[in-house]
């Protein structure tokens, strides 16, 4: 049985936790989170995998996740920049990465975490982009009622992790376009609360 994972919390983000860990392959032995803040993400993915590692650049947020995971044994944390990180081995059986993407060159950024998966493994990225017409002001404006609807059903408070924001620089259009050209195959979805998701499996 699953154990629950320590400071469980609900936003937009967590919402999505659900989209990231049903694309763990079966038998994943090792599992990277991109942008992990204070862990939560890779406490749950410990449920999932033989090991995890959480990487970010933000030592408050390594510092805040390593306290919060302290007695879990297969996860760690490394405080570095994707973008220098020096993967291990042939790399990871799943990569994931929740709204983080937008904090760096997408290009680069994905091309990173694509390079990070091992072949046949998996990844998946969750993030957010601009509207640019009134198509895209038009759905946005329909997550409002569920944004409320979630808000309630979770005592009218979000989570709030402490992590940096920043806003997102590229439309939806842009990413989905440019995710196809960086990730032959991918699956893109654009969801209710303001997210998108880009789900990949690398070839073997």
């Amino acid at each position: 049985m699953s154990r629950p994972a320590r400071g469980e919390y609900w936003n937009h983000n967590t919402h999505y936790h659900g989209t990231v860990l049903s694309a763990v392959p079966r038998g994943c032995r090792e599992a990277l989170d991109v942008g992990c803040g204070d862990g939560l993400l890779v406490r749950r993915l410990a449920n999932r995998a033989g090991r995890v590692t959480g990487l970010d650049r933000s030592p408050e947020m390594v510092a805040k996740a390593r306290e919060l995971s302290a007695g879990i044994p297969n996860v760690d944390f490394v405080e570095a920049d994707v973008l220098e990180y020096d993967v291990p081995g042939d790399g990871y059986d799943f990569v994931c990465s929740v709204t983080t993407i937008h904090h760096m060159d997408f290009g680069r950024g994905l091309t990173a975490l694509r390079d990070a998966v091992r072949p046949g493994g998996s990844l998946v990225v969750i993030s957010l982009a601009n509207n640019a017409g009134a198509a895209d002001h038009l759905i946005a404006a329909g997550g409002l009622a569920a944004h409320y609807v979630h808000l309630l059903r979770h005592g009218g408070r979000q989570g709030d992790p402490g992590a940096p924001i920043v806003d997102p620089a590229m439309t939806w259009r842009e990413v989905r376009e440019q995710a196809a050209r960086v990730l032959p195959g991918v699956r893109y979805r654009r969801h209710l609360l303001w997210r998108y998701s880009l789900i990949w499996t690398k070839p073997r």
